[in-house]
C-alpha cells in the first residue's frame, strides 16, 4: 500500500485554560487540533500527517515541536524564526462548558511562514502532497501577499493531482472587513475539494440562508464534497449526484460535557481519518461524531491519548 501524505497548514498557540480558579497550560489552534486528532486515528503507513507553520526559537516552541513529534505529526516543514514567538490565547469555561477566548497573536511567527527565505522550497514540497488542509484562520492570519502565494500553492497541488480541504472557521476580528473576507473565501472555495462548514460561521459571513442554499452555494463555488457540522445535531454530507446524507450525532447527557474546545476540529479529524483512508462518507461522519463527543468530555483542546475512542 502506497503511503499518502496530508499537510495541515495553520497556527498553533500557547493555550491557557481557566475554569473557576484552576489554570492549565497547553498548546492549541484549530488546525493543530485537527492534525493531532487525524494522526491519532490513522495508520501512519497509510497516511502521514505533517504540520506546517512557523514558530520561534524559544523554549515554548521547542516544547510544541517535541509534543507533536510524540503524536506522530511530522514537523520537518516547520520554520523556526528568530525574534518571533508563538501566539497566546486564554480560554475561560463556564459551568455549562461554553467558552470565551482572549488572544495575543498580532506578531506571531505563524503569520510570516510564507514570507521567509525557506517559503519557496517548502511550497515546492507541499505542491506534491496528496492533501492540503487549512481553515479560515489559516487564511486570516496571512498578509494579502502571503494569501496570494498560498492560493498559487493550492492551485499547483491540485494540478498535480492533490486535493484541498477547507474548514470555514470564520473569526471576524481577524479580518479587516466582511468584503475582504468574502473575496478571500470565494477564491479559497474555488480551490477546495472538501469543505467543512459551520452554519453559524456561514451566517456571520454571508447572511442567514436555509441549509439547502448554503450547500448549493458551496457546490456552485467549486466544492465537490460539502460537510455541514451542526454540533449536537446530525451532520449533513452532500456529494455530487447522491442523496443528501444525514448522520445523527452521539447523544450525551449535559453533565458529561466538560469543555467544547476543539469539538469542530476533532469532528473534521475523525471524518478525514476515515475518508482519506478509503472509507465512505457516512462512516466518516460517524467517526467524526464519535471523536468530537469524546473530546468534549475532557478539558482543553487536546485530550489525553488514553481517552481516545477505539
Amino acid at each position: 500500500m502506497t503511503q499518502k501524505k496530508i499537510a495541515v497548514l495553520g497556527e498553533c498557540m500557547i493555550e491557557l485554560s481557566q475554569k473557576e480558579h484552576d489554570l492549565s497550560r497547553g498548546f492549541g489552534g484549530d488546525t493543530l487540533n485537527t492534525a493531532v486528532y487525524i494522526a491519532r486515528q490513522v495508520d501512519p503507513a497509510q497516511l502521514a500527517v505533517d504540520y506546517v507553520t512557523a514558530l520561534g526559537t524559544d523554549s515554548f516552541s521547542s516544547e510544541m515541536i517535541a509534543a507533536w513529534q510524540q503524536e506522530k505529526v511530522g514537523t520537518s516543514l516547520i520554520q523556526r524564526m528568530e525574534n518571533k514567538l508563538p501566539g497566546l490565547y486564554v480560554i475561560e469555561t463556564d459551568a455549562q462548558g461554553e467558552r470565551t477566548f482572549y488572544y495575543w497573536r498580532n506578531d506571531a511567527a505563524a503569520r510570516f511562514w510564507l514570507e521567509s527565505e525557506q517559503a519557496e522550497a517548502i511550497c515546492q514540497q507541499l505542491a506534491e502532497y496528496d492533501y492540503l488542509y487549512l481553515s479560515g484562520i489559516s487564511l486570516a492570519i496571512l498578509s494579502p501577499q502571503s494569501r496570494e502565494k498560498l492560493m498559487a500553492l493550492l492551485a499547483t497541488c491540485r494540478l498535480n493531482g492533490g486535493k484541498v480541504i477547507f474548514d470555514n472557521n470564520y473569526r471576524p476580528r481577524l479580518w479587516p472587513s466582511v468584503e475582504v473576507t468574502r473575496a478571500a473565501y470565494r477564491l479559497m472555495l474555488a480551490s477546495t475539494d472538501i469543505a467543512f462548514l459551520t452554519l453559524d460561521d456561514e451566517t456571520l459571513l454571508w447572511g442567514e440562508s436555509p441549509v439547502e442554499e448554503v450547500i448549493a452555494r458551496t457546490h456552485a463555488a467549486g466544492v465537490s464534497e460539502v460537510v455541514i457540522k451542526r454540533g449536537a445535531e446530525s451532520c449533513l454530507v452532500s456529494l455530487p449526484d447522491q442523496p443528501l446524507l444525514e448522520i445523527p450525532a452521539v447523544t450525551l447527557p449535559a453533565s458529561s460535557v466538560v469543555d467544547t474546545t476543539a469539538a469542530g476540529d476533532s469532528f473534521s479529524a475523525g471524518y478525514l481519518a476515515v475518508r482519506l483512508s478509503g472509507g465512505s462518507a457516512s462512516d466518516a461522519a460517524r467517526r467524526g461524531h464519535l471523536t468530537a463527543s469524546t473530546v468534549i468530555q475532557h478539558r482543553g483542546a487536546i485530550i489525553p491519548l488514553a481517552a481516545m475512542p477505539d
